[in-house]
């Protein structure tokens, strides 16, 4: 999947959005006004997680949220001392758009 250059979105879009991890479902969420509106699943295992894919719902998309989801995430994994192994191709580009976060891969 080729994925055009990613804009620098700000890291609060103009949303009443919340990001959290539902461990239960291995996702963390992004809900606006209480309702969940995109995931980014992962594969949790020993220190590592695995985020293998990523999704918005089309009728909140183009307002930043998948930007918002991938950095709350990887913000929670280096707050809890873990590594990603970024195989989804959203993740893999912020990532690289963002180098403050390249140490957090596996």
């Amino acid at each position: 999947m080729d994925i055009p250059d990613m804009p620098d979105v700000p890291a609060m879009p103009d949303v009443n959005a919340t990001v959290v991890d539902n461990p239960a479902l291995a996702r963390f969420e992004i809900l606006v006004d209480g309702e969940v509106v995109g995931f980014a699943e992962y594969i949790a295992s020993g220190d590592r997680m695995n985020m293998h894919h990523t999704e918005v719902h089309p009728e909140h998309g183009e307002r930043g949220l998948a930007t918002m989801l991938i950095r709350t995430a990887l913000d929670q994994i280096r707050a809890r001392a873990l590594r990603v192994v970024p195989t989804c191709s959203f993740v893999k580009h912020f990532i690289a758009a963002h180098p403050e976060y390249q140490d957090l891969v596996a």
